[in-house]
């Protein structure tokens, strides 16, 4: 199982932007830490260490070839405590345990012995013990000479320089400061997009856009919302153009409709006159269903809506045309739609399940993302090669051009541009009742 970028990369834009931000830093900042530990710090440290072993060696030396008196010792003692801030005693005639380090056989607790002992052995040449005190900072030096032990004590700040703490901490500081500046900046830059793709969303599923929405933040993003609203207006004006279109057409197709109509009642009953009404019928019902499809979903306003009223309904209302419609629903199925158009999605489904089954099952529920509704019958259904075709104007399951068997293939295009309309998506797959199962997802 390979390694894939995408699992471990931020999903959101300030996320991202903060990550191409912060990945350089954070590389320079580790690289120049790793250069000054081990170059400059590193070589500090050992220059340092290499001075102290120095002054001890000299030490050393000065009170072997001064046999040990008193005298001389307190003459070394107060220029090394005076001058090279090393506190120095000496017992005559005391020997060093097993725990004399010669070669590295000490356990040493610290950088800072570690490094002295090193610089110890290259320069004393004597048998030694190093004691690290890390609580009171003070390390002890035990040399074996001829006569006896001489003890030297001195402060770790000899042996190393704080400047690397300092060096640490700033970095760590101006590294935080940047950060707190970089996300500020960000989450501004990032606000209008994220308005912009509120707008866009509320509007694709035919809410109002807030009165508020304008063009901000930088050019790139600025011209994106003058082009959605411009985008806004042209889609308006388009609808608002074919509506009133369609009153002119469904006035000028329903008045000579409805003189047929009249003229048909009054010519009594015959073989040609109820074929002549069963034409105008089928020619009425044809002219409903291409206005519907052209009208879209109208200017209705969505409003909070309970679709367990509305399924019951509509599985009500399919009982009493005949259909054994099964209805079950769980949790709370409260959303935001527009309840006319939705109710027409529903009601095409549940038109073509009466039409080909004689069993409905319609299933919904809450989900983590929105609401599921899930339609099956027992039907001969549809092959899977034309779940794509059937939401297609004018394509039909049953391929023959009879109304009676159908209609004139509008139902599920109609459905597929309201569930779109909301913001959802509509898809077929084979029932396990048999037969076809629609499937609607609906975003919160």
């Amino acid at each position: 199982m390979g390694f894939s970028l995408k699992k471990v990369m931020p999903r959101t834009l300030l996320g991202r932007s903060l990550m191409i931000l912060i990945t350089p830093v954070l590389l320079i900042q580790v690289t120049s830490t790793y250069i000054f530990f081990d170059r400059h710090w590193d070589k500090m440290t050992s220059r340092l260490s290499f001075a102290a072993a120095g002054e001890i060696a000299v030490i050393a030396d000065q009170i072997e070839q001064g046999d040990a008196d008193e005298k001389e010792l307190k003459l070394v003692s107060g220029y090394a405590a005076r001058r090279l801030d090393l506190l120095i005693s000496f017992e005559k005639g005391k020997l060093l345990e097993d725990r004399v380090r010669e070669g590295g056989a000490n356990k040493l607790k610290s950088g800072v012995a570690e490094g002295l002992a090193r610089a110890l052995d290259s320069q004393l040449r004597r048998p030694y013990e190093i004691h690290a005190d890390m609580q009171e900072k003070w390390v002890e030096v035990s040399v074996q000479l001829e006569d006896g032990v001489l003890h030297v004590s001195m402060p770790q700040r000899r042996m190393y320089s704080s400047s690397g703490y300092i060096f640490l901490l700033w970095m760590i500081g101006i590294s935080i400061v940047l950060l707190a500046i970089a996300i500020l900046f960000m989450r501004n830059q990032i606000r209008p997009i994220r308005r912009l793709a509120v707008a866009a969303d509320r509007f694709g599923r035919g809410m109002d856009v807030p009165a508020t929405f304008k063009p901000e933040g930088a050019w790139e993003v600025r011209q994106a919302a003058r082009s959605f609203l411009e985008m806004r207006e042209r889609i308006r004006r388009q609808m608002q153009q074919r509506t009133a279109m369609l009153a002119g057409v469904s006035h000028d197709l329903r008045t000579p409709l409805t003189r047929m109509k009249l003229q048909a009642s009054m010519m009594g009953d015959s073989p040609d006159i109820d074929a002549l009404k069963s034409d105008i019928a089928d020619m009425e019902r044809m002219i409903d269903a291409y206005l519907d499809f052209a009208r879209g979903q109208g200017g209705e306003q969505a409003v909070r809506t309970d679709l367990r009223e509305m399924m019951e309904d509509i599985a009500l209302k399919s009982r009493r045309q005949g259909m054994d419609v099964e209805l079950t629903v769980e949790g709370d199925l409260s959303i935001q739609l527009r309840p006319v158009a939705f109710e027409r999605c529903l009601v095409n489904i549940t038109g073509n399940a009466r039409k080909y089954a004689r069993h409905a099952w319609i299933n919904a529920r809450r989900t983590e993302s929105g609401i599921a509704i899930a339609i099956d019958d027992d039907g001969p259904g549809i092959p899977e090669d034309q779940y794509e075709e059937v939401f297609k104007p004018f394509v039909r399951g049953e391929p023959s051009r009879n109304p009676a068997t159908g209609g004139v293939g509008l139902g599920l295009p109609i459905a597929q541009d309201i569930v779109h309309g909301h913001g959802g998506r509509i898809g077929l797959a084979r029932s396990p009742r048999g037969g076809l199962r629609v499937v609607i997802e609906l975003p919160v």
